[in-house]
């Protein structure tokens, strides 16, 4: 496991599209399909990064406590499967179904949308405003595996919630940190 900076996409970028295959659903997912009337949050994410798994209860409630006031949430995992067997859709799937995720979970097989979002570790965060473009990329908050610092989500949550009050978002960001993405060779 290599402790990996988010690559902090330029703020104002307009998100990229994408369609890919939703684990649970079954379905293939747009970015059109998956946005919020007021925000959109794209999370890179998977199932055996121990950054993930640590944050993954606030993951839950953070689509709790803001898909009610209109903010969509999509979980991507785009990690190489032949090595990682563990983050297949099979896999997927049962970690989302178990973990109660009520959002959808999309496998980026190609790996396309993963490079499109110049996303760099698990978890990467980037959030979006009704416009598609984007007004965060950062880090959830300053917990991590072992650091004993409460997991509580503010500074996305500062993020949502300046977003949802009509407030400019702080452009000052701290990158999100995990394992790096997973590429195929």
């Amino acid at each position: 496991m290599a402790l990996t900076d988010s690559t902090m996409l330029p703020l104002g970028t307009v998100a990229p599209d994408f369609e890919l295959y939703d684990v649970v659903s079954g379905k293939e997912m747009t970015l059109d399909e998956v946005k919020g009337e007021k925000a959109t949050l794209v999370m890179f994410i998977c199932n055996h990064c121990p950054y993930v798994k640590h944050i993954q209860s606030e993951l839950v409630k953070l689509a709790a406590d803001y898909d009610p006031e209109g903010v969509g949430f999509v979980g991507i995992s785009s990690n190489d499967v032949e090595n990682y067997p563990e983050d297949g859709p099979d896999q997927m799937r049962e970690v989302a179904r178990k973990l109660h995720y009520s959002f959808p979970y999309l496998y980026d097989e190609r790996q396309s949308v993963a490079k499109a979002y110049q996303a760099a570790c698990t978890p990467d965060f980037f959030l979006f405003d009704s416009n598609s473009e984007l007004v965060y990329r950062g880090q959830l908050d300053d917990s991590r595996p072992g650091n004993e610092k409460p997991l509580t989500g503010k500074d996305l949550r500062s993020a949502l919630d300046d977003l949802l009050q009509g407030n400019p978002v702080s452009e000052d960001q701290v990158p999100s940190q995990g394992c790096n993405i997973k590429w195929k060779t």
